[in-house]
């Protein structure tokens, strides 16, 4: 297949094999960023140790200590766990269904997107667990033989996504392993020491073989396909907690595809938040281009269409099904006590993602830094407008309530995202955030030799 002609070419200046080698590897290896890193990672501890107060303040005093009651017996935690899952989202589309589509503009950012996709996973799957309200217990989700013969209830939507959380989890993670398994022979080969000795034991015995490439691009596609049943059927599953119960705003079928697009807006918005950064930080502006960016907005607009279709689907539906309960809801959100959150979030997420038709927004990295922030922060208010609301819009005039969050409410969410930059924090200092190995092969075509 020729290579694509200078205009659309992904790799900017005149760089060899050796050279995407040297830059990438000394990311890693060179001491040039360490002190920024080390305060960087000062802050992330922090974050982190937020989280290990919030879940032993759980483990001890039960989530009474969360704003949880009746009748909004879902909070923050719901909010944040179907959050963070979306986020997740974006890593397996670049890497999985651009892998097969094709896609050459996907090398330079599945790496980091795919990290980005198993620390999302991590942070979403703690909120479920401390949710059971006896979160000591949570081995009781696993179906397995005990003494007292008893079974998970598989009508659960907890139990639900137990099994979507987990094995969206490993296939992320196996999937990301292979694809890393030949830059950390590169690592290896490139380092000295215990940290030769530990990138030697993760590269498991890769030399470059023509056999172990062949062994290597098989397993690498078989998983991608694997992996690409699981951007639909997880988020869908996820929906399902919802569009399964009787409740104003949940019972609709169009929940499933519009939390799929939802979690690819939310999760291509964080894409761009993290990667902007790290681009410049660590000068790799050659290898993630400007182009990159574009097409991550292009496809982060095309996600925020579908979103706000579900949008108007939603409020359409509530309408025409004639129910007084659903047409309460909508009135709420349209001119009532929702109103403010309602209309912030389809300015968030919908009338300033617009501003991405315009070639000139695409390549603006300022905007689209700030854009990106925005949407997340929308994202995460819709979250809120679908879980908690509907919550306080009972059927009954004695399950209407009010939530209101508490302080460890907000320091659990504060230690997730303290979680998350501690682990993308060591990803960076230790592993390349871009697949050298596949920078390489677009090298090795554009100058007609042997990748």
């Amino acid at each position: 297949m020729p290579y694509p002609s200078d205009e659309t070419r992904w790799i900017d200046g005149d760089h060899d094999i050796a050279s995407i080698n040297d830059v990438i590897a000394d990311t890693v290896q060179s001491p040039q960023h360490r002190r920024a890193w080390l305060r960087a990672l000062a802050i992330a501890t922090v974050g982190l140790g937020a989280l290990v107060v919030a879940v032993f303040g759980v483990f001890w005093w039960y989530i009474g200590i969360w704003g949880v009651d009746v009748p909004v017996m879902w909070g923050i935690a719901i909010t944040n766990f179907v959050w963070w899952v979306g986020i997740a989202h974006a890593g397996t589309l670049i890497s999985a269904i651009l892998l097969l589509a094709n896609q050459a503009w996907r090398r330079s950012i599945n790496r980091f997107a795919e990290a980005m996709t198993l620390f999302s996973v991590a942070c979403a799957a703690m909120f479920p667990l401390l949710h059971l309200g006896r979160p000591e217990f949570f081995y009781w989700l696993f179906p397995y033989p005990n003494t007292y013969g008893y079974w998970p209830q598989f009508l659960s939507p907890l139990v639900w996504d137990f099994f979507a959380v987990a094995t969206y989890g490993t296939v992320s993670l196996v999937f990301w392993y292979i694809g890393l398994v030949p830059d950390l022979g590169t690592m290896r080969d490139r380092s000295t020491g215990l940290r030769a000795r530990v990138y030697g034991v993760f590269a498991l015995g890769w030399r470059g073989s023509a056999r172990h490439w062949e062994r290597h691009q098989t397993a690498y596609l078989m998983l991608a396909g694997l992996a690409t049943t699981l951007v639909v059927s997880v988020h869908t599953i996820v929906s399902f907690d919802f569009a399964v119960a009787q409740f104003p705003g949940w019972h609709t079928t169009v929940f499933p595809p519009y939390f799929v697009a939802g979690a690819i807006f939310s999760g291509f918005a964080m894409v761009l938040t993290l990667l902007i950064p790290v681009r410049a930080w660590l000068g790799l502006q050659d290898f993630v281009t400007i182009r990159h960016l574009d097409h991550c907005a292009k496809l982060m607009l095309t996600a925020g269409l579908v979103v706000a279709y579900g949008y108007l689907a939603e409020l359409f539906f509530g309408w025409y099904s004639g129910d007084p309960h659903e047409r309460a809801l909508i009135a709420s959100h349209l001119h009532g006590r929702s109103a403010p959150l309602f209309w912030t979030v389809v300015a968030l997420n919908v009338v300033f993602p617009q501003s991405l038709w315009w070639r000139r927004a695409r390549r603006h990295i300022v905007w689209l830094f700030v854009l990106s922030l925005l949407i997340n922060l929308g994202m995460w208010l819709e979250r809120w407008l679908i879980v908690i609301t509907s919550l306080e819009h009972g059927l009954l005039p004695t399950t209407g309530g009010a939530y209101f969050p508490t302080f460890w409410d907000w320091l659990t969410l504060a230690g997730t995202l303290g979680f998350f930059a501690f682990f993308m924090l060591l990803f960076i200092r230790y592993v390349p955030v871009i697949a050298m190995s596949e920078l390489r092969e677009l090298v090795a075509h554009r100058r007609g030799e042997a990748p």
